[in-house]
């Protein structure tokens, strides 16, 4: 972590977002690492499925701040990552 970079602090009742942070910040750095666009576009398809889980919580409460940020930071993370996976299909039908 960057030395005044923040993490955010989100309980989670159920513990679902502690596991799924590990899961997209593993699969975020195979992103950032992912030479080509192509390769992106895969690890962004595995990032989408792994926001969904969180996106699809069972536990989600609206009255929560925790649950309300979870869902926030999750669907963020899904529309970076479906522009990402755009951009890959977009650079397959260029080379088509």
């Amino acid at each position: 972590m960057r030395r005044n970079e923040r993490r955010a602090d989100i309980r989670c009742p159920s513990g679902l977002f502690a596991r799924q942070e590990a899961e997209v910040n593993r699969v975020t750095g195979a992103i950032n690492q992912a030479p080509r666009v192509a390769e992106k576009a895969v690890w962004a398809q595995v990032l989408v499925e792994a926001v969904d889980v969180l996106l699809g919580c069972e536990q989600y409460d609206e009255g929560s701040l925790h649950c309300r940020l979870c869902q926030q930071f999750s669907e963020l993370r899904r529309k970076t990552a479906a522009l990402v996976v755009k951009a890959g299909q977009l650079q397959e039908r260029r080379q088509s």
